[in-house]
């Protein structure tokens, strides 16, 4: 996937790795973007940035949103061929609230199938199409603390996985970004901010990374067409970790969780 004279959607578009991706894909000369979020104003801040983009307003959490999206690319820029499903939120602390559960399906795991539903049926008959799906490292190696982040983006994950395996021999290209911590409002201010138990594993995993940081490595996941785009090798060594010995796995993960539970010590 060379992003050069591409029609590319990327939803959460306004901030954080969305925005990043927006600005890369321009550089790279894609022909045109469609920016999507549910900030409007925050999209449109972006798209008037770029001759090549329009903004469109939008909740990822409507199944709606997808044919509205593609239209509207369709429209301005012809057919898709690269959607980016990135928009994600991070909610629900331990066994969460309905509320939570339901939010986290449907932004981190319905969305994706929404649109693949919309997106598939052309592509086949182009025999040409793009699925990048914004995962976590959380759906490969959990998430202490939360359990609809980590039960909805272990669901991402399969669900990519299954395009891949269903669709990939039939022109669909399907890659999955699995990051850790990443500079990004997500991070900052999702899984109780910087005091929250998410926030304080993340960052004791692995160095936080710029979300431009996360677009370098998705430029380079394309172009080679890989299924786990990984910008921390250290994800990586978890899954192997995991892989090789589940209940050790599980074992670490426990003290982990001890360890960060743990007060931190006062100051001389």
């Amino acid at each position: 996937m060379d992003v050069a004279g591409k029609v590319v959607v990327v939803t959460g578009g306004a901030s954080g790795i969305g925005r990043a991706l927006v600005y890369r894909f321009a550089d790279e000369g894609a022909k045109g973007i469609v920016v999507a979020d549910l900030d409007q104003e925050g999209a449109t801040d972006v798209a008037t940035d770029l001759d090549n983009a329009i903004a469109v307003g939008c909740d990822v959490g409507d199944p709606a949103h997808a044919d509205v999206l593609i239209s509207a690319a369709e429209q301005s820029f012809g057919p898709v061929d690269l959607f980016c499903a990135n928009a994600g939120v991070a909610v629900g602390v331990d066994l969460a609230s309905p509320a939570d559960w339901d939010l986290a399906l449907n932004v981190n795991v319905r969305a994706h199938i929404a649109a693949a539903q919309r997106l598939i049926p052309g592509w086949l008959e182009r025999k040409n199409g793009y699925f990048l799906a914004t995962a976590s490292a959380a759906g490969i190696a959990s998430q202490i603390g939360s359990a609809p982040y980590a039960v909805t983006k272990h669901a991402a994950v399969a669900f990519a996985e299954w395009l891949s395996i269903t669709y990939g021999a039939k022109g669909v290209g399907v890659s999955c970004l699995c990051p850790m911590g990443v500079n990004t409002p997500l991070l900052n201010d999702g899984l109780g901010g910087e005091d929250g138990l998410g926030f304080r594993v993340v960052t004791a995993a692995a160095p936080v990374l710029e979300p431009d940081d996360v677009a370098d490595a998705v430029i380079d996941g394309l172009a080679d067409e890989t299924f786990l785009i990984l910008p921390h090798p250290e994800v990586l060594e978890f899954l192997q970790r995991k892989a090789s010995d589940y209940d050790r796995w599980l074992a670490g993960m426990r003290r982990l969780q001890a360890r960060v539970e743990e007060p931190p010590r006062p100051r001389d």
